[in-house]
């Protein structure tokens, strides 16, 4: 028997577990940093595929090793297992048990797809040259995320490449979509609080209007995107809270404003809170007032490296066809798979999971969100084969 006869069979022989395990998951979620219970469902069924080595590089994350009977490159796949704070909305068999908890973004199929996968390497381990390393990660949906805490722990050591996988929604299923260069954007969060001085809203002249000077920082921030920067380079300045006030009749002393910034490059993400601070110090000294100005680095962007994406868009091709093959638009959604990609070259790859015959249709992080089952077996043959293909194995 052929190797690549072998593989589509192990594929075909975990399909039913891998549905099975994701429903599992689904039905009972756990939310960033307390997927206690989820680390050990997987800790535990990795241990009925022998041949691994697993350890725990943080309280909630399960890390698993294939090492091969000869030298060779160590390439790692990583999944992500935490769930959201939203009420689900379906109705199958296995809808969530965790009152207020959902698994609404597809992590449950990621786990499973992992499990799969690393289930089906246990069995050809005989065959395998270098090392294979399974990553179940936690807390990706909450800041400052489980990627650079597995990061810190060494999880990346010796590894030379990283693949890692989301099932979408918005991409049907069969297709599966790849992105050279930046795919995801950087993520950070403001908070800025100006200080003025209050009064009786018909004396106005009395005060420091703490909210005719927030209106314009908020007017001059969108500067920054328009005239300060490349018009040709991403960047979103979002203002997403103003509060002050209590009485109808009453100038507050204090206002609040925060927002989000998104952009595509390292350098950019550094430089915006100098931007930021520039003008709100320049109006508030302009007024009278003084600010406290908060500024918190979330997840970097996540750049996909040129060599390790094209290997796998070569996958795709032989797997899948051509015709599956979809290169995505990058989009200002965020992801702390960048934290491994600032380690060692990785590529972020999409799985086509919609399905709109079936109803498959809601988006992420939406209670109703679900994803069709047949998009795990395709994402499994793609860590499979891609892992293959980088290790230099002739299958």
């Amino acid at each position: 028997m052929s190797q690549t006869i072998m593989i589509h069979d192990l594929i075909e022989a975990v399909k039913d577990e891998v549905i099975a395990w994701r429903r599992y998951l689904h039905k009972y979620p756990e939310l960033s940093f307390q997927e206690e219970k989820t680390a050990q469902f997987v800790y535990e069924k990795l241990q009925t595929f022998g041949e691994l080595e697993i350890s725990r590089p943080t309280k909630t994350s399960i890390m698993a090793r294939l090492i091969g009977q000869q030298p060779g490159k160590v390439i790692a796949l990583r999944a992500d297992m935490d769930a959201l704070p939203i009420e689900e909305e379906n109705d199958f068999d296995f809808v969530s048990q965790n009152s207020g908890v959902m698994h609404a973004c597809g992590h449950d199929g990621h786990t499973a797809m992992l499990l799969g996968t690393a289930k089906i390497f246990a069995q050809i381990k005989e065959q395998i040259k270098g090392e294979v390393r399974f990553l179940f990660q936690h807390a990706e949906e909450l800041p400052p995320g489980g990627a650079q805490e597995m990061v810190s722990a060494g999880a990346l050591d010796g590894v030379d490449m990283i693949i890692g996988t989301h099932l979408l929604s918005t991409l049907p299923l069969g297709k599966i979509g790849l992105g050279y260069g930046p795919i995801m954007a950087g993520a950070d969060t403001f908070n800025i609080t100006l200080v003025g001085k209050g009064g009786h809203a018909s004396q106005p002249e009395l005060t420091v209007d703490p909210i005719a000077i927030g209106t314009q920082v908020v007017s001059n921030l969108q500067h920054i995107v328009s005239r300060y920067r490349d018009t040709q380079e991403a960047l979103v300045i979002s203002v997403t809270q103003f509060h002050g006030g209590s009485a109808i009749n009453v100038i507050p002393s204090t206002v609040s404003i925060g927002g989000s910034v998104r952009s595509f490059n390292p350098q950019l993400q550094v430089e915006i809170p100098n931007f930021i601070e520039r003008i709100v110090k320049g109006i508030t000294e302009a007024h009278g007032a003084t600010y406290d100005f908060d500024y918190q680095f979330g997840y970097a962007p996540t750049i996909n490296d040129e060599e390790v994406t094209r290997l796998m868009d070569e996958t795709v091709c032989e797997l899948f066809g051509e015709e599956s093959r979809e290169i995505l638009k990058p989009i200002m959604g965020s992801e702390d798979f960048s934290a491994f990609q600032e380690v060692v070259p990785g590529t972020y790859i999409g799985i086509g999971a919609r399905n709109e015959e079936k109803g498959i249709i809601y988006p992420h992080h939406h209670p109703k969100f679900t994803v069709d089952e047949q998009a795990l077996q395709n994402g499994v043959k793609l860590y499979v084969h891609g892992t293959l293909k980088m290790l230099n194995l002739a299958y």
